[in-house]
């Protein structure tokens, strides 16, 4: 993937002047963002600048103090059809130690209600090379494995939008190739996604939009340049961080 024009399109997810307050403090203050299918938007930013906080409110589990979030066209809610038009990757994974990596995947596939869940939940595995330990239960693998059944389990249902915090963490090299093909298939398909990511070499192959996020507000946000490297966007990225 690369940065060059894409068709188009009606926004997927569009969020509108965002503020978030904590008592006195405000995490997020006027943040708007418009992703559209073929998008991937990389939000970076130093530690409390906001960027979870963000993601949070874009998919719903927390509301805003002012602004709005429209999903496919509509007020975004809470509700079943809101929860399986998005696709959220979170710090914390959320899963079940006891449980394989199978029957987590497989769990969520359920209550996605897909019509094959068992079958759902392989082929996701597998794309993620993870066959091998499917059956596995999650607490004998490692932080990179459990990382890559977090991420096949947000993939899972080919979510319209994909909210995504670190996805590289933890994993190594092999690993983190297979996500950014995988990021890279879901955008093709029509996905549009909005990516935190410390890793912005590892993350740049699929970016179309940069936006650098500090103290709980935009400082820049613009398309990516077509033949633009992600170490000339770090620099970038360093000179605004110095003000």
């Amino acid at each position: 993937m690369t940065g060059a024009p894409h068709p188009i399109a009606s926004p997927l997810l569009e969020a509108r002047a965002l503020e978030r307050r904590f008592g006195s403090r405000w995490a997020l203050r006027g943040v708007s963002l418009s992703v559209s299918p073929l998008q991937c938007h990389l939000v970076v930013g130093p530690n409390g600048a906001g960027k979870t906080t963000l993601l949070r409110l874009l998919a719903g589990l927390a509301r805003p103090s002012a602004g709005s979030v429209q999903l496919l066209g509509a007020p975004l809610s809470a509700d079943a059809a809101s929860r399986r038009s998005v696709g959220l990757l979170s710090h914390q994974s959320h899963l079940y130690d006891d449980l394989t990596a199978f029957e987590n995947v497989e769990f969520a596939a359920r209550l996605y209600g897909l019509p094959e869940p068992a079958k759902a939940a392989r082929v996701r595995l597998e794309t993620l090379g993870l066959a091998e330990v499917a059956d596995q239960p999650l607490r004998r693998l490692s932080r990179g494995m459990v990382q890559r059944v977090a991420v096949a389990r947000a993939f899972l249902h080919d979510p319209k939008v994909l909210l995504v915090d670190e996805p590289f963490t933890g994993l190594d090299p092999e690993s983190a190739r297979r996500v950014s093909i995988l990021l890279d298939a879901e955008m093709m398909g029509g996905c549009g996604v909005v990516l935190v990511s410390h890793d912005v070499h590892e993350a740049w192959s699929v970016v179309t939009h940069v936006h650098v996020l500090v103290g709980g507000a935009l400082v820049s946000s613009r398309k990516r340049g077509p033949v633009e490297t992600a170490e000339a966007f770090l620099q970038e990225y360093r000179s605004l961080l110095r003000g």
